[in-house]
């Protein structure tokens, strides 16, 4: 099995499995993201215990693509503080436009790196960022920022 193979594989896993895409009770802060493009449809949710990020999940509808991204995203910022959240955030997005190769980086995303080559497929490339963005726009929000 090479590696675009198993970055296949671990996209289809996540898109297939359920244990992040669930709504938490008590939320301390969710925002809903779309991509009018294709109809994807994430709200993401977190849980806080002071800037930790104790809890985060999604509900909503979308591509393979997008619900994969979206629970790796969970998995990788759950027990992030926020400042951490955000620095993962953007790594994954510059990753995405390919402003950073360095692997030592990218080691860090994670899973997330599965999405290394998306911008191969211009029309996926919305659909792997959306949850990203939308948690980056929930965490500015609960801190006041635009």
């Amino acid at each position: 099995m090479n590696l675009s193979e198993i970055y296949t594989e671990v996209i289809a896993e996540h898109s297939r499995s359920a244990k992040n895409k669930r709504e938490i009770k008590d939320p301390d802060f969710a925002l809903e993201g779309m991509n009018p493009s294709c109809g994807d449809e994430i709200k993401v949710e977190a849980r806080l215990s002071g800037e930790i990020i104790t809890d985060i999940a999604f509900t909503g509808s979308g591509c393979a693509v997008s619900l994969a991204s979206a629970s790796i995203m969970a998995d990788l910022l759950r027990g992030k503080t926020l400042d951490e959240a955000e620095a993962m955030i953007s790594l994954f997005l510059k990753m995405i436009k390919g402003e950073i190769t360095n692997e030592a980086l990218l080691d860090e995303l994670g899973e997330a790196v599965a999405f290394e080559n998306i911008s191969n497929l211009p029309a996926r490339v919305k659909c792997a960022v959306l949850a990203w963005h939308t948690f980056l726009e929930a965490i500015r929000a609960q801190r006041g920022e635009k």
